[in-house]
């Protein structure tokens, strides 16, 4: 990965954290119930995932309580904004966008001596079936702050009022509670601590459960498609939700959501961009064994591209030529049909999301299609980060170079 980091293009928001915010941070992790740490340094991002501290756990997802309780910890407010690495579900930076956006200000304030543990409620306890999914509907963002902080304050002001009343103001032992409180936590008087919840309504949207699932609700009719075949296997015998269920891999997915006006393809327009010259090349470095030159040169070079194409076996330069094959047929004669000429994965990775959908759903849909064809390393890089960074471990050395370039002179 050092070559990404050099790039900037791993992990390179991260906040730092050492010191008193570690103290804060562990607090944060007994609060709800984790283990604490033994970290003294690590890096956090915006919902308070630490890369660090889940290499040390074994568990990229160790700030959830099951699958159906995740949480997220503030002890900055530079957390406002960051991107959030890898999120358990696709509405998670939106959430904390919407938890800065109402209490920034507050968030400012409690964390210069405090941390604030996030509870995501989405009012479900436990999963049990793997359609338990669509329950997912309002989420109510909690807010807990370490230290009861916030009860704090309110014992500090009743303490003062009893203070006030009468002849109290006389009573030593008053006056060390007082004295303790404030030594302990400072005077709580003029602090607004008070952080309401927070409620995020969902719609489409990914999660992690069950081996990653896609709720798609806000089309002609619901769909679920799910990664993980075991949890397809279980959902399919539910016969009493009104809801079309599809494992990823299946072909009759693509065609459904082309029906449900959610995708679609334009071969003529698609081969003269960049996009596809991308997906061109990164399926011939696939291809590509025991080279003579750099994979980065033979990419970037047209003659050593051509050189090379001429080189490799006919199947492979049919593959990798497919829709340009295809299109240049449809010239002399429409009788020529797509899946008799063009690779089928190939064919799959010249979908996008259709024109007509909100920018929001345009992300999640081409979430849905890059792990559908991860073909587009660039595409990869923006909707699904942590499949690009296992992936990009497998590659030759030579093509990294290529897809950092790649991505790099498109940011």
């Amino acid at each position: 990965m050092q070559k990404l980091k050099a790039a900037n293009l791993y992990r390179s928001e991260l906040i730092p954290v050492s010191g008193k915010l570690v103290e804060r941070y562990n607090k944060c992790l007994k609060k709800l119930g984790f283990t604490e740490t033994k970290l003294t340094h690590f890096h956090i991002d915006g919902i308070g995932w630490s890369p660090e501290v889940a290499e040390e756990k074994a568990n990229g997802n160790y700030l959830c309580n099951g699958e159906s309780n995740p949480h997220g910890i503030i002890i900055s407010p530079l957390q406002n904004k960051k991107p959030v690495y890898i999120p358990y579900h696709t509405f998670d930076r939106e959430m904390m966008q919407s938890v800065f956006k109402v209490h920034g200000e507050r968030i400012n304030d409690i964390t210069r001596d405090s941390a604030i543990c996030i509870d995501f409620d989405q009012s479900i306890d436990a999963f049990y079936e793997p359609l338990d999914v669509l329950r997912y509907q309002i989420i109510t963002i909690k807010f807990h702050l370490i230290d009861n902080l916030d009860n704090v304050r309110e014992e500090q002001l009743e303490l003062i009022e009893k203070f006030k009343s009468g002849n109290n103001f006389i009573d030593e032992d008053l006056h060390n509670q007082l004295l303790e409180s404030a030594k302990r936590y400072g005077d709580l008087r003029e602090r607004d601590l008070e952080l309401r919840p927070v409620n995020y309504v969902t719609d489409s949207f990914y999660t992690k459960s069950f081996g990653g699932v896609y709720v798609l609700r806000d089309f002609i009719t619901p769909i679920v498609v799910f990664e993980d075949m075991k949890w397809y296997k279980e959902a399919i015998k539910d016969t009493l939700q009104e809801v079309m269920i599809f494992h990823i891999s299946q072909p009759e997915l693509m065609e459904k959501l082309r029906d449900h006006i959610i995708i679609a393809y334009d071969l003529e327009d698609i081969v003269k961009t960049k996009r596809y010259e991308r997906i061109k090349k990164f399926e011939f470095a696939l291809n590509l064994k025991e080279t003579r030159h750099p994979i980065r040169d033979i990419l970037n070079d047209p003659l050593l591209f051509k050189s090379y194409l001429n080189k490799v076996d006919l199947d492979t330069r049919k593959k990798v030529m497919s829709v340009e094959r295809y299109l240049e047929k449809l010239e002399t004669s429409n009788q020529y049909k797509i899946a008799d000429i063009v690779d089928s994965d190939l064919f799959e990775a010249m979908h996008e999301p259709h024109s007509s959908l909100h920018p929001k759903h345009q992300d999640l849909i081409w979430k849905l299609l890059v792990n559908i064809a991860p073909k587009d390393v660039l595409f990869l890089y923006w909707y699904d980060k942590e499949e690009f960074y296992k992936q990009y471990t497998t590659w030759d050395d030579s093509l990294k170079d290529w897809v950092i370039e790649t991505i790099s002179n498109n940011i």
